[in-house]
């Protein structure tokens, strides 16, 4: 049984990840920065015999990732980490911008270097991460790519650098698969503001959960565009 582990899985993108994982039998952690929140969805969600769990989750604390990952590692272990908590804002000044980085990418290395201890000891341990066209150079500069007519300053910033994030945790730990990937366009409310536009989350959804759930067979290394490759 595969273990996966979710982050900001209470709504949108994640929520619906965590939801199609466990319909296909994984054992499902969903992290939530309000636990109370993230019991009620992992109830919603719950498919099958194994009961989506939820642990209290804030990236940008470490203490709050040292203690979630405590508790998975107890229950049984881990397989599949998605790093799929991520914030949008406008803003230009400093504290915005330190805001977005650090949720968006130096989470990323508060939840991997505390999950490694737990997915050196799976038979198929895999890290996803959320990224975007929008941190893409291939995708900004390519006029036929959406990217290219966007402008998300330092948002698009914070995702080249879960890219490079991905490209170089995979050559430091090879015993560990890392994937990146562009989940689309979607209709969710990311950033707390509903967006009607864009496809529909089950879509977006999939395709994580695919990466997710590619096994020892799988690709590392790579940034994948509805399992398709996209350039870096």
């Amino acid at each position: 049984m595969t273990t996966t582990f979710v982050t900001g899985a209470t709504r949108g993108l994640g929520k619906e990840t965590a939801r199609q994982l466990a319909a296909a039998g994984h054992t499902v952690w969903i992290g939530a920065r309000d636990l109370d929140t993230g019991h009620a969805v992992a109830h919603e969600i719950s498919t099958g015999p194994n009961a989506v769990r939820a642990v209290q989750l804030d990236v940008t604390d470490d203490a709050s990732v040292a203690a979630a990952f405590a508790t998975i590692g107890a229950a049984g272990g881990l397989d599949v980490l998605v790093n799929n908590a991520g914030v949008g804002k406008l803003g230009l000044d400093g504290p915005e911008a330190l805001e977005v980085f650090d949720t968006n990418a130096v989470s990323v290395v508060r939840t991997t270097e505390a999950a490694l201890p737990l997915l050196r000891s799976s038979a198929a341990p895999i890290v996803v991460n959320i990224s975007s066209a929008l941190g893409s150079f291939a995708a900004n500069h390519d006029p036929e790519k959406p990217a290219s007519q966007y402008q998300a300053i330092v948002y698009g910033a914070s995702k080249a650098a879960v890219s490079m994030l991905t490209v170089q945790y995979a050559r430091a730990v090879p015993e560990v698969h890392f994937v990146a990937v562009e989940p689309g366009y979607t209709a969710t409310e990311f950033g707390g503001v509903p967006n009607p536009h864009g496809r529909p989350v089950e879509v977006s959804a999939a395709t994580v959960a695919a990466a997710a759930a590619a096994g020892p067979d799988g690709p590392t290394g790579v940034f994948l565009e509805d399992g398709a490759p996209l350039g870096w």
